[in-house]
């Protein structure tokens, strides 16, 4: 984790693999996707927060809206780091500011902001965000 701006920043480091590019050695956009969806995962697991226990609580999160910027591209053995940072919420969706950073110079590659909507298992429908993360999140915004 660092920190900007007193707002503690998630970091997930990851490396570049042959899968996850093109015939060039770029890294194919989409996946830059699933990175993030990967920092969102491992932010939520660092507050403490079981995955599976929400699922047993018919809870789930669906990316409602997404904006995003690619900068620069990343290639084949690049090491990466893939920021998670809430930025809002309210009682059925929180937003984050993600980046994807070179780990070495921490150049910007692609950026977004990511809303999350929290919606019960079964039917697909909005639902309040758990206690224990609207919680968390009224503790870090």
């Amino acid at each position: 984790m660092s920190d900007v701006s007193g707002v503690p920043v998630f970091e997930l480091p990851l490396r570049v693999y042959i899968e996850d590019t093109d015939a060039g050695g770029i890294v194919f956009h989409a996946k830059y996707l699933h990175y993030m969806e990967r920092a969102r995962t491992e932010w939520v697991r660092s507050q403490g927060v079981e995955l599976r226990s929400g699922l047993e609580q018919n809870v789930s999160y669906v990316v409602q809206k997404m904006t995003l910027h690619y900068a620069a591209p990343a290639k084949l053995d690049d090491q990466l780091l893939v920021t998670a940072e809430p930025i809002a919420s309210s009682r059925v969706w929180m937003t984050f500011r993600q980046q994807v950073l070179m780990a070495d110079s921490r150049a910007l590659l692609c950026e977004a902001e990511v809303r999350v909507a929290c919606v019960a298992l079964d039917t697909g429908k909005p639902r309040r965000l758990p206690e224990n993360m609207s919680m968390i999140l009224k503790s870090v915004l």
